[in-house]
This record gives structure tokens, C-alpha cells and sequence, in this order.
């Protein structure tokens, strides 16, 4: 967030910013999204609603996953949320207790590690590299258990923030059941779902085993970050601690995102049309990096990231990233964000922009890395 409020002042000095640090969407929510917003306030009261979220969307959530996954899922097993962080705060709070162990991949998203450690919870790494495709295992979980370490709770995200990379199917079973097996509470966090490329196709974990956690939102795929508006579904014995939590801490969710988001599953084509252009960059920032020598990679199957391996050119990329802004207007997020121990060799770079600024930000990066390394 520093990079990105950076990236922010160096713009308002008119100087050129090629913007591959925010992670979010660079286009609007979808068309029917926004005309269902302005009939909601042309038309609706917006009081506070049902704290799990309005019948209509938590049946309409319901109704993606029969129709995308091919799952059953009731209605009150739908929790609607103030986006995925809210949804994760829910989860957490419901499935553990202060001194709970919760292992998650490293690299990985960096609000699981701060909430987890502010509700006194225990983070247990789960150390993810190449070998691994940057993704946990059974096998992991298996040493850490045969080393006398008990885990509560596990965290899975595919995709995942910030490598992109995905768990397929049956590793995915495979960790589902082998936590229903062990008393472990599975988060899996399915928020980049609709925005994966080439063959790979993803799947729930619900798919598997229901005693986790499901959390997704409507910021990545369905473009409407700003929104706030998410969903959990819920195992059938935390549904009622769920609701309870959920009320005591926001009331509700967001109603005018809540009326607005009903529509946004008539927009698949719209959404379909923006992963089309995530394709296109992700293709072009990943040929040029590889021609410019950063050819270190985690897989980008979906999301819309490149975690680049960059020790050739920096072992402190915390600092790098500031260089690097100020000498080309390149943004990029340092990668000890994302991984406290090895972060400091990577940057991860967002492809959700334009592409016109994947194509400026290698025309200054050739510049730069080609004068002075």
C-alpha cells in the first residue's frame, strides 16, 4: 500500500506511472451492476438487512455454484460479507481459539497472517516454493504432524495472491479430506475463481468436504473491489456462531452493494471479456520478462499476478521498489509484503491494468535493467 500511495504522488506530479502494484481490477463493475445500483437508490429505503445478507443474493450465491460447480449448496449455508476480509474475520473468529495453529503457505496473502496474530491466534509457515508450485501439500502437513506439530486451522488459496498459482483438483481433494480427516478447520480462500488460464479450471473445496470454510467475493472476478461486498459458505455447525458474530460486529453487510450485486451474475460475458485481457497481459509481461532476464517465475494459472524471483538485481526488493519508481515509473510490490523470511529477492507486478501499461512499464524496464542493471 506504501508503493501503491507513492505510485499515487509521483502521478499528481504529472510524471508517467505504470501502475503493476494495486491488485485489483482496472475497469468498472459490470454494466447491469451499475444500472441495479441506480434503481436501488431511486428505490430503496436501505435500511439495515439480515445479518447473513438479503434472501435474494445469498439464493442467487447459491444458484453460482449449481450452475459454475455443478455443487448443491442451501441458501442458509451463505453467509454474504463486508468483502472477503470480513468474511475471513468471521471464519477465523468463529472456527478458532487464542492459541489456535493455523499453517499457511509462504508467500501468501499478508492480511491471513496480521488478523490470525492479532486474534492471538499461532501462524504456522508452511515454507511453498518451486517444488511445490508455491503451494502446501499433504505431504507437508503429514511432517509437520509426525514432528508433534497439531494443526487447527489451514489456509488454501486458489488461486493465490501473490504467485497466481493454483492447486488442481485432486491435490485439492486430496488436502480437503486429509483435513476432515485430522480435526482441521480448512479456509479456503476461492476469491480469484473465474480468472484462470490455459486448461486450468477451478474447483471448490466444498467439492470434496464441507467442514471448512469457503470464502469468495465479487471484487476480482465481478471487478467491484470498492464495493465491500463478499460471501462465506459456511459449515452447518458454525452457522449459528456465524450469524451471531456477523451481527455484533457490522450489523450487516453493505445493503446498496448487497441489491446491486444481484445482478452481477447476469455479466459472466462481461467479466469473461476482462479475464480475456488479463490473458493477453499476462502473456506479454511474462515473454517480457523472461527477454529481459527475470525469467524466475512462480506460474501465473490464474489471478492476475507474476511473482518474480529478481535477486540478480536486488536482495533488498523492499527498497528496490522505491528505486524503481523513482527512476523508471514502474510500481511493483515487494515481496517481503507477501513472505517475511525470502520476500526480500521477489516482486510480484499486476497484469490488471491496461495493456498499454504492461507495454510501457517493459519499454522502461528494457531502458533501465539494460543501463544499469
Amino acid at each position: 500500500m506504501r508503493v501503491l500511495a507513492a505510485a499515487g504522488r509521483r502521478a499528481e506530479t504529472g510524471a508517467r506511472v505504470f501502475n503493476l502494484s494495486a491488485g485489483q481490477p482496472s475497469t468498472p463493475a459490470p454494466e447491469p451492476v451499475l444500472a441495479a445500483m441506480r434503481a436501488v437508490l431511486d428505490g430503496h429505503l436501505l435500511g439495515y438487512t439480515e445479518a447473513p445478507g438479503i434472501p435474494p443474493l445469498r439464493r442467487s450465491i447459491a444458484g453460482h455454484y449449481r450452475d459454475r460447480y455443478g455443487l448443491a449448496v442451501d441458501p442458509d449455508q451463505v453467509f454474504v460479507t463486508t468483502g472477503s476480509s470480513g468474511g475471513f474475520l468471521l471464519a477465523f473468529l468463529a472456527a478458532f481459539d487464542v492459541g489456535s495453529r493455523v499453517g499457511l503457505a509462504r508467500p501468501g496473502y499478508p492480511a491471513y497472517r496480521n488478523i490470525l496474530q492479532a486474534l492471538g491466534c499461532e501462524v504456522v509457515d508452511l515454507p511453498c516454493g518451486p517444488s511445490t508450485r508455491f503451494q502446501p501439500t499433504v505431504g507437508m502437513l503429514e511432517q509437520l504432524r509426525s514432528d508433534g506439530v497439531e494443526l487447527d486451522g489451514l489456509i488454501v488459496a486458489s488461486p493465490a495472491n501473490p504467485t497466481g498459482t493454483m492447486v488442481d483438483a485432486d491435490d485439492l481433494a486430496a488436502l480437503a479430506a486429509h483435513c476432515a480427516g485430522n480435526g482441521i478447520r480448512l479456509i479456503s480462500d476461492e476469491i480469484y475463481h473465474g480468472i484462470t488460464y490455459g486448461d486450468h479450471r477451478p474447483t471448490s473445496s466444498w467439492a470434496t468436504d464441507r467442514s471448512g470454510f469457503v470464502v469468495n467475493s465479487f471484487s476480482k472476478y465481478f471487478s467491484m473491489t470498492g464495493w465491500r461486498i463478499g460471501w462465506l459458505l459456511v459449515p452447518d455447525e458454525l452457522i449459528d456462531p456465524v450469524d451471531a458474530l456477523a451481527g455484533n460486529l457490522a450489523i450487516c453487510p453493505p445493503a446498496p452493494a448487497q441489491y446491486a450485486a444481484l445482478a452481477a451474475f447476469d455479466a459472466y460475458a462481461e467479466c469473461d471479456g476482462h479475464v480475456a485481457r488479463y490473458a493477453t497481459n499476462r502473456d506479454l509481461l511474462l515473454s517480457g520478462l523472461v527477454d529481459l532476464g527475470v525469467d524466475r517465475l512462480a506460474p501465473a494459472d490464474g489471478a492476475f499476478y507474476i511473482y518474480a524471483d529478481v535477486s540478480h538485481l536486488s536482495d533488498d526488493t523492499g527498497r528496490y521498489c522505491y528505486r524503481l519508481l523513482d527512476d523508471t515509473g514502474v510500481a511493483a510490490a515487494p515481496g517481503v509484503d507477501f513472505d517475511p523470511v525470502d520476500g526480500h529477492r521477489f516482486l510480484r507486478m499486476s497484469f490488471a491494468g491496461s495493456t498499454e501499461t504492461i507495454t510501457g512499464a517493459l519499454a522502461a524496464l528494457r531502458r533501465y535493467w539494460g543501463t544499469k542493471g
